[in-house]
Order: C-alpha cells, then structure tokens, then sequence
C-alpha cells in the first residue's frame, strides 16, 4: 500500500490558520488566502529591508511603514511596505512603482496567449475574481511582451538546421482606416539533433523576391551558415533568395500542401479516390517513376475530369523532384509535416477568435505568445528522426556532420 505524501505543511499549522473560520471561505476575495499572501509578502519585505540596512552599514535605519495597494489574482490586498530614513530602500518582491502581485501579470499574458480580447479579460478577472482592473492595464502588460518579441526576434540562431519549413497564414490588420489582409511568416527549424526551433516570426502584406532575400539575409546574420532543406508552399520569390544566400539548400515543396492544393479542385464526393491516385506520384520509388505516374494520372479519368491538378503538379515540379532522391525515413519527415501543421493550428484558432487585429505589433505580439507556449512543449524528436539522421549523413556529408559536432 503506498504510504501518504508528507504534506509541505503541516496539518497541524493548517489546523491554527483554519481554526474558528469557515473554510468554504478560504479562497474568497480577501479571505484566508489573501490573509497568507499578504502576511507573506510583508514577511518578505521586511526581510529584504533588514538586508538592505545591514549590507549599506551607513548608520541609515527604519522610518515606519507606508501603504500599497497591490492587485493580485483573487483581489486587491493592502500591504504594509517598510521604510528607510534615507529613502534609498527598492524592494525586488513587489518593486516602488510595480502594483501587481509577482504571478499576475503571467495569469493575463496567459490569457492573452489563449485568444482572449482584452475586455474579455477585465470581464473574466471580475466575473471569476471580483478583480476590477482597467483595459489599459491589461494591454500594458501585454504591450510589455513586445520588447520581448523584439529580442527574441534577433536572438543568435544554430550555424545548420537540417530542415526548415516555411509557411504562411493570412490574418487582417486595420490599417489607415481599413482592414486589410497580411500573410504571417513563420520558420520553424529542425536542428541536427531532431529537436525543434521556432527561428521567427514576419509580417509582410505583400511577399516577393525581395522580402524573401531580406529574410534569409536577416537569418544569416544570426549565424545561419547552412540549411540543408527547405520546405515551402510555393512561396513567391522564395526558391531565387534562398540560393542567393544558402546557394546548397535543396529546396523541396511541402507535398501536403501540394495534395490539399490539388483537392481544392475536386468536389467532395471525388476527394478520397483523387487522393488514392495520387499517391503513385508522391510514393514512386524516384523521379522519372513519379513523372511516368503524373502523367498517367493526367490521362486517366481522375486527371481528365480535373486538368488542373496536372498542371499544379508540372507548375511546381522541379519543388518536387528533390524528394525522390531521399530514402522513406526522410521523406517522411518531409511530406508529414505535423510540426508545423499542429503550430498552425493553434495560431489559426487564435486568429479567428480575435477576427481582426488593430495593429502589426498587436497581432505580431499574440501571435509570438502562442508560439512561445507551444515551443516550451517541445521535448522530443520525431519518432523517424532516429533513422533518418544516418540518411542525412550520407546525403548531405560534412554539411550535416559539422552540425552534429
């Protein structure tokens, strides 16, 4: 029988603070929890003040006490904050001008992750909390996240990433009075190790050549020196900056994108079968197997009743015919492209609960925190990586051997 965990206090100290209290009560706004908190904090405060008279040893000593005013997650507590006689005394738990709780500022940028509007916030911190705090305190502390979205943006990036996948979404940003539609780029990098890298994050209302060339040019100043696959959905522009700047990176077409492409074309009740028949493309065994099966594929009834499929396929095969030169372990790393699927989702959901952004750093700013929660969850390679990487060494050479060093 598993023996009970010790509880971190003990029952007996419970017992005391419970003690002639309802406690149903012990959660509500200013009951025995927010008793502890403020009694902690006090306890904390006066500490670091007798730390800061002992460390200083110049004769300066306490002046009493002043009032603060501190919101916390449950309600607003009125703490007891020491004073010195020299003025000189700045507290690190709750600091001179800080009038939040250490913890409550994470709370809202959490929900501001998840896709709540601001007023939707104030509404759910006084419905949950009786917290009444005003919408230009909730956006100053998420406006706070964008010096943080600005460093993590030029952070120092791997000299080789064996995979990057490029992709796009579209979200709508009111600008000069109108709403209009801007595609979101986002680089999500595979290392050498298999583990997984959001390497950035760019606005653009309108991608070509040029934005793409600032891009990588931007990467390889972060010390990018190599890329050993990019993956892309036919991204304008892209395949020309790319070799401008990584002139060894094979850049392949996201075949997902591809297929769901071609589907687009097909009528519902056609979309399984269409699928079926396509898979003698992707799955061939090299390229001229896969063009022999893309042309079958056109002149069977499939490609008759929906010429468009072909000529998206030929439009963009010379993006697909570096796959065939890759074993299965590899390919599947890259047409199953769940990393990235997976990332998009929880972005599209957070989009549409938002419907439309009032700025580029509003949306660039929620945006870069559904990424970052998403990121923290990533502790593992894919389960082929393992294979796949005796492949790479054998493709790419020294290329991918200097970034396993």
């Amino acid at each position: 029988m598993a023996r009970r965990k010790e509880p971190r206090i003990p029952d007996a100290i419970l017992d005391q603070l419970l003690a002639g209290t309802d406690p149903k009560t012990a959660f509500d706004p200013n009951g025995l929890l927010d008793d502890l908190k403020k009694a902690l904090a006090e306890r904390v405060l006066n500490a670091e003040m007798d730390h800061h008279l002992a460390k200083a040893d110049d004769g300066n000593s306490r002046n009493g006490y002043g009032k603060k005013t501190v919101v916390t997650d449950t309600s607003r507590i009125e703490l007891d904050v020491p004073r010195d006689r020299q003025s000189s005394f700045d507290p690190q738990l709750i600091a001179k001008y800080q009038r939040r709780f250490p913890g409550f500022d994470e709370k809202i940028i959490s929900m501001y992750a998840r896709g709540m509007s601001v007023r939707e916030i104030v509404g759910h911190l006084r419905d949950l909390y009786g917290v009444d705090v005003s919408p230009d305190l909730i956006s100053a502390v998420t406006d706070a996240v964008l010096d943080e979205v600005a460093a993590w943006q030029s952070r120092p990036l791997e000299p080789v990433y064996a995979l990057v996948f490029f992709d796009a979404l579209r979200v709508k940003i009111r600008d000069e009075g109108l709403v209009r539609n801007k595609a979101v780029h986002v680089a999500l990098g595979v290392r050498a190790d298999g583990t997984k890298e959001i390497l950035g994050l760019w606005l653009e209302q309108n991608e070509g050549a040029k934005f793409w060339m600032r891009v990588m040019n931007e990467m390889k100043n972060r010390g990018v020196e190599d890329i050993l696959i990019a993956v892309v959905d036919g991204l304008k522009g892209f395949p020309e900056a790319i070799t401008a700047v990584f002139p060894d990176t094979t850049v392949q077409t996201c075949i997902v994108h591809l297929l769901r492409q071609s589907l687009n074309f097909v009528s519902y009740k056609d979309r399984k079968p269409v699928a079926a028949a396509l898979k003698g493309v992707y799955r061939a065994i090299d390229a001229v197997s896969a063009e022999a099966a893309l042309t079958a594929f056109e002149a069977g009834s499939w490609g008759q009743k929906y010429p468009a499929i072909g000529q998206s396929w030929r439009r963009a095969w010379p993006e697909v015919v570096p796959f065939y030169a890759f074993h299965p372990d590899v390919r599947r790393l890259v047409y199953t492209t769940n990393a990235i699927e997976a990332l998009n989702s929880k972005l599209r959901r957070a989009i549409r609960a938002r419907g439309h952004f009032p700025t580029d750093e509003a949306a660039m700013k929620l945006l870069f925190l559904v990424l970052n929660r998403s990121e923290k969850k990533w502790n593992m390679p894919a389960r082929e990586w393992s294979l796949a990487k005796a492949q790479f060494a054998i493709l790419f050479g020294e290329r991918f051997t200097k970034a396993m060093a």
